[in-house]
């Protein structure tokens, strides 16, 4: 009996501490699905970050104000270009690539993510009166680092999450995520150095993000600086698929 029990622990041993390396050395495979290019006809602006092609799509070119949108981890932004391009008719929108997606060159990870991103802020801060953010999942990491960094006009977080440490936990919690994960997204603690107004957009129903995540997000801003909604009956992925999103981002970047 002693036997089994010690060959049965081992065994368990053995395939936690498999499961947990296979954890660790595909992680970014787990977080980063990169997308394929896709034909449009808007324009395209690309940034140099030392050797590395950072592509954009630029819509409504030639507006005094501007938006940057940072996309889904498995998000193609192309697809947002006719919606958005009406949705906001005065502002000129960038729709970032990150590395390796859509044309981008390089691999994608938190730190070079972060750099590519205040880099596209810099280059085009000088040619609008204001810049606003918008991050969408795996973008809301990356827009309140500039939110936290940058002077920006208004923030818009859809789908958010309080870090993505605390929702790995929370899906494996038998390992030490602090330890293991290499890119961390720790929104929740760059919310005192963000000071734009703020819309917060969730999904009912998300099943990737849970709404404590973006709950915790939420309640670390002050009541006066933040506007909260919940889009009823949809979840992480199908959240845009309705009129009620498109006009929620409307009212608050207008």
């Amino acid at each position: 009996m002693k036997k089994i029990f010690l060959s049965l622990l081992t065994l368990s041993i053995i395939t936690y501490l498999a499961a947990g390396l296979l954890l660790f050395t595909q992680q970014r495979n787990f977080l980063y699905f990169p997308t394929q290019q896709i034909e449009h006809s808007f324009d395209e602006e690309i940034f140099y970050n030392s050797d590395i092609k950072i592509k954009t799509t630029l819509l409504n070119k030639k507006n005094e104000n501007s938006i940057i949108y940072f996309g889904g981890n498995a998000e193609n932004v192309d697809y947002n270009t006719e919606i958005f391009s009406k949705v906001f008719p005065k502002h000129s929108i960038y729709l970032v690539k990150y590395r390796s997606y859509s044309g981008s060159t390089g691999s994608p990870e938190e730190k070079a993510l972060y750099s590519d991103a205040l880099l596209i802020y810099d280059k085009i801060k000088s040619k609008y009166d204001t810049v606003s953010v918008i991050g969408r999942s795996l973008g809301s990491g990356i827009a309140t680092y500039v939110a936290s960094q940058r002077e920006i006009n208004k923030l818009i977080l859809v789908t958010p999450f309080d870090s993505i440490e605390n929702v790995a936990q929370n899906k494996f919690p038998f390992y030490p995520m602090s330890l293991l994960l290499k890119d961390k997204y720790n929104s929740i603690g760059r919310v005192k150095s963000i000071k734009s107004k703020t819309l917060i957009i969730a999904a009912e129903n998300d099943q990737v993000i849970g709404l404590e995540h973006t709950k915790k997000l939420l309640y670390k801003f002050p009541t006066s600086q933040i506007t909260f909604k919940i889009i009823k009956n949809k979840n992480h992925n199908n959240i845009s698929n309705t009129k009620d999103y498109y006009e929620l981002l409307q009212n608050f970047i207008y």
